[in-house]
């Protein structure tokens, strides 16, 4: 099985690790990134994400297809959150299943950068103090955002 989803509930870890059982598989590799509790030396109560469903769920899906062309029998599934999370919440799950270890660890990897670098999704950090900043989603450039917000067009 393989698909991505974006998903504005919390995220079943188990069942979606059960969905890439394949009785031809013989290694598993999974992704998670928490929302972590400080960045860039602020403390940090949580994240809201912003999220273009439509076009990330089409480009998700592309992303797997190319994992799928670059590692070849792999099963895959990719999940991202939207809207607000707390600390120590998933907000992105990569689970990627095949035949052998190397596989799994590459297309792992493979997947969760491209994720991260062309996905279009925003993310605000709400802080401690009571304050929130947009801040870039990736250390890369997302050829689908344009601007620091979702909302760089508002007043």
């Amino acid at each position: 099985m393989s698909g991505f989803s974006v998903s504005a509930v919390g995220l079943d870890v188990p069942a979606l690790r059960s969905a890439l059982q394949n009785p031809a598989h013989g290694a598993f590799c999974a992704f998670e990134g928490w929302v972590r509790n400080r960045n860039d030396g602020r403390d940090v109560e949580g994240l809201e994400y912003e999220v273009y469903a439509a076009l990330a769920q089409s480009e998700g899906e592309t992303i797997l297809a190319e994992a799928r062309e670059r590692f070849g029998d792999i099963d895959a599934i990719g999940v991202h959150r939207s809207g607000r999370l707390a600390v120590g919440e998933l907000a992105v799950w990569v689970g990627v299943s095949s035949p052998h270890r190397d596989a799994a660890f590459g297309a792992c990897r493979y997947i969760i950068d491209a994720i991260k670098h062309r996905l279009p999704v925003w993310k605000k950090e709400l802080y401690v103090e009571g304050d929130s900043e947009w801040v870039v989603c990736s250390h890369g450039g997302n050829p689908h955002s344009h601007g620091a917000s979702p909302h760089a067009d508002r007043p």
